[in-house]
């Protein structure tokens, strides 16, 4: 029963998915301007424009990117960095077990 189910679901989905107009987007990479057009199986058009970013816009991107991009950076840094420690205090770890033992001896 519950692969009946399943089977119809996806041939909903897909049937819904296929029914959708064909899509174009076109994107100015200088302006950042896109234009969206679609064209329905009624045969309608359905066009969309959207301006691109404002120089203040583009400035507030700019730096948004930046500030994630150090961030990254600063991750991996801090990442390499503890786990280095982590091998350090094992490694000492392991001599002070090595030195306590011979002691006993």
């Amino acid at each position: 029963m519950k692969k009946i189910v399943m089977l119809a679901a996806a041939v909903i989905f897909s049937t819904a998915a296929f029914a959708q107009g064909d899509k174009t987007t076109v994107r100015d990479d200088a302006t950042g301007a896109k234009t969206t057009v679609e064209e329905r199986d009624n045969g309608t058009v359905k066009v969309e424009s959207r301006s691109g970013r404002t120089k203040a816009g583009q400035k507030a991107y700019n730096t948004k990117e930046d500030v994630k991009h150090a961030g990254k950076k600063t991750g991996s840094v801090v990442k390499k960095g503890a786990q280095k420690t982590g091998k350090a205090v094992k490694k000492g770890a392991k001599a002070v077990k090595n030195k306590a033992e011979d002691v006993v001896d």
